[in-house]
């Protein structure tokens, strides 16, 4: 393993989670499956992204949508079994293909200005959708970048409310592939190695959140989600 690799990843990775409230596993996974075995790879990040909503969520929870995080972690617990399963059953390359395939065609929906109204049931959908994709290939973040970014929610709600699930959904991932699945020692390794680089990030990502707008952000998730969708679907093409 890359140790300087990991540590660059690590950084970029965390200082996108801090800014906007998403990001982590996305720009964490596509480089951490190049430098790890997939299963690795997944579970680091899971436990790195809980790591990271745990140390951001204190200062932030006073802008909890709560009603909004019940219906997400209600959903979740739909999603979690049938994503478990995929994890520790099926090769991963088919569902990366169909996950790469339909970011792509989300964000160019959300470009072309594609509005959501806001509703009980999407967000309960959206997080059955979360919990699926976290303990399958431990992205819990594209539908709900995909959902409020086509809603009017303000910046500081959506971050704190989306990394107040992610608490929730990446500790109850980490447990079930652990017990079910079991983990190796590269994972821990990893992740004590990452953690001061997991702290600088967020320190950055606070300076890039006071100073990122409405717009901005939503300019910023698009760009996440395009650029996450060409790289899964190249690089698991050119496995």
């Amino acid at each position: 393993m890359n140790t300087y690799a990991l540590i660059l990843i690590v950084l970029i990775a965390s200082t996108m989670q801090a800014a906007t409230g998403f990001g982590f596993a996305i720009m964490s996974i596509p480089f951490l499956l190049l430098l790890l075995d997939p299963r690795d790879a997944i579970q680091l990040n899971i436990l790195l992204a809980f790591i990271i909503s745990l140390m951001m969520i204190y200062k932030i929870r006073h802008t909890v949508k709560a009603a909004t995080l019940k219906r997400l972690i209600m959903g979740s617990l739909l999603g979690t079994l049938p994503g478990i399963l995929i994890f520790i059953f099926l090769d991963v390359r088919p569902l990366k293909l169909l996950i790469s395939v339909l970011l792509l065609i989300s964000t160019c929906l959300l470009a072309a200005k594609i509005r959501f109204k806001e509703s009980n049931t999407k967000e309960f959908l959206m997080g059955v959708c979360s919990g699926f994709l976290t303990t399958s290939i431990g992205m819990p973040g594209p539908p709900l970048m995909i959902y409020y970014a086509g809603t009017d929610l303000d910046k500081a709600t959506i971050r704190s409310t989306t990394v107040a699930y992610f608490v929730f959904i990446n500790l109850l991932s980490i447990l079930m592939q652990t017990f079910l699945y079991g983990s190796s020692a590269i994972v821990w390794k990893s992740t004590l190695i990452s953690l001061p680089f997991l702290v600088l990030g967020i320190v950055l990502g606070q300076f890039v959140f006071v100073r990122l707008n409405q717009q901005r952000m939503q300019q910023l998730i698009y760009l996440l989600l395009f650029f996450t969708s060409i790289y899964l679907f190249v690089t698991t093409i050119a496995q």
